[in-house]
This record gives C-alpha cells, structure tokens and sequence, in this order.
C-alpha cells in the first residue's frame, strides 16, 4: 500500500498539531496535578475526598498506559491488571514519606475487598517498594527502621485507600525491642503505649510480607473488628528478633474518641527519618533488650 502523498506526520501537518497538542495537555495536566497532591496532602486547602483518586486514575494511568511516564506518581505497576495495581506518590511536603495507592476504586481500610480471600496484598506490595526510602536518603535501612500505615476513616483526608511507608519513629522502633517477648503469634495488648496510645500487637515470620495480609489477620483475629473496620487502624514494622529471626510486627489499634485516640497509625512514622542518624552503634544500642 502506497502512502497517501497527502497525509503528513510533520510538525506542521494536522497529526502532527494534533500530537503536539496533546504532549502539551499531558504537560498542563501534570503540573496541575502536583500542585493538586500538595495541597491535598498537605491539608492548606478543603478539596474533595476523592482527589487523591483523580490524580491517580486520570494523570498517572494514563501517563504510564500512553507514554509510558507515570508522573507526578513515582511508579506505576499493572502487571496485575488495573484491578490488582498500585501506583507510588511521594508526599510532596518533603521528607522520607510515601504513598501507595492501588490503581481501582477502593475507599479504605474498611472496604471489605482488601481481605477477600484473592484480595491483593497491598501492604505486602508497599513493604517490596520501600526501597523508594533507601534512594531518596541514599542509604540502605534496616527492615527494622521502616514502617507501613493506613489510618482510620476518621484521621484520614481522602476516601482512596492509600498507605504510607517511611521510616519508624527512634522511640517506637526502642520500645518494641524492649518488649519483644511480649509480641507474640497471636493478637494481644502490648501494655506499653505507643505515641500515647494503646495498640493491639502480634509477630508473624518470614522475610516478605506476602503470605499474611494485615487487612485479614486484622478482621478475622480481633472481635468484632470486621464490624466496625474504618475504625481501626494498621500499622507493620520489619522486625528482627534478638536471635536473628526476622518478621512483622503488625499493630492494631482502635478509635476512642473519649481518650483521644483517632486511630492515626501514621503517627508510629517519623517522616523526617531520624533514626537514619543514628548510625550503626545507635541501632544496635535500640535493639539492644536489656534496661
């Protein structure tokens, strides 16, 4: 087939406007879009609950699906199909803070597909792609410095599941080794407040975290949780034993008004990433069990 002598890909030609139009819009989008997760994220202006999904859904699928550019997300995965992936956004306040946020419409912690029995594994996804931390502090953190969150209904912005991953609080990260006997296979108070608040506790092996999916240990292990789940809260924390076994520690905790507790697990993440400084000998002090 001969080419048609007056069809034209050139710069000038109608096709090639039509191209440069369309980079343009993906450029417009974009920039409109960070300035979007900022404020968002940062709370400085009311927006809808549901514009963290907007970013995700109509800038960053379609950046990585037409031009293979995911921005302003760090990373698009839909190797599982759209139903199954997870874009990644770092919090553009700054910091070691970052987001992953499947690419299908799921409200939060409450929605009852994140514990079906094929239900994707989304924290176990985020704790793969923490390696997002190591190059933006161009180090390599312990699994024990990094923790994964999602908070409850009520201490969250935005109705478009997302959880965050960044580095552990240095107090946290001290008062669970203090206390790792008393973290054991099965949920149990953890006597010790954490950031002021009283979370559930329990240990489960293995290098990754794909075999457990927190959103099911979490209804299926605590009365009555499935029940009231957008009250609740996760928090998981790479954990090493003082015998060297390595695994989770997954926290659990609930709203209380009345004692101010509005199940922010995130609050267990220190987004400055303090503990980074403090070194070989200082992580070994922290993990050091005895008084």
């Amino acid at each position: 087939m001969r080419p048609d002598p007056n069809h034209s890909t050139g710069p000038g030609s109608l096709d090639g406007r039509r191209t440069i139009f369309r980079a343009l819009a993906v450029f417009a989008i974009l920039i409109c879009s960070a300035f979007l997760i900022a404020e968002v994220l940062s709370g400085q202006i009311e927006l809808p609950r549901n514009a963290l999904w907007e970013v995700v859904h109509n800038v960053c699928v379609p950046g990585q699906l037409q031009i293979h550019d995911p921005k302003p997300c760090l990373k698009v995965d839909l190797n599982g199909g759209l139903d199954r992936g997870f874009a990644i956004l770092r919090d553009p306040r700054g910091g070691t803070q970052f987001l992953l946020i499947p690419t299908t419409r799921i409200s939060g912690i409450e929605s009852p597909i994140v514990r079906k029995l094929d239900a994707t594994n989304y924290f176990a996804d985020a704790w793969e792609v923490r390696t997002n931390i190591n190059e933006t502090l161009h180090l390599n953190l312990r699994r024990d410095e990094i923790g994964l969150a999602i908070n409850s209904g009520v201490s969250r912005s935005q109705d478009q599941l997302h959880i965050h991953f960044s580095c552990v609080r240095a107090d946290v990260f001290e008062t669970l080794h203090k206390n790792e006997r008393s973290i054991g296979n099965h949920w149990a108070r953890f006597k010790v407040p954490l950031f002021g608040q009283h979370y559930m506790a329990m240990w489960v092996p293995g290098e990754h975290l794909s075999p457990n999916n927190p959103f099911r240990l979490l209804a299926e292990g605590l009365p009555n949780a499935a029940l009231n789940m957008a009250d609740r809260t996760l928090v998981v924390i790479g954990f090493t034993r003082a015998e060297g076994t390595q695994g989770f520690v997954i926290l659990a905790g609930e709203l209380n008004v009345q004692k101010g507790d509005l199940a922010n697990g995130e609050d267990l993440l220190d987004h400055s990433c303090r503990i980074a400084a403090t070194g070989d000998k200082g992580v070994a002090r922290l993990m050091d069990p005895r008084p």
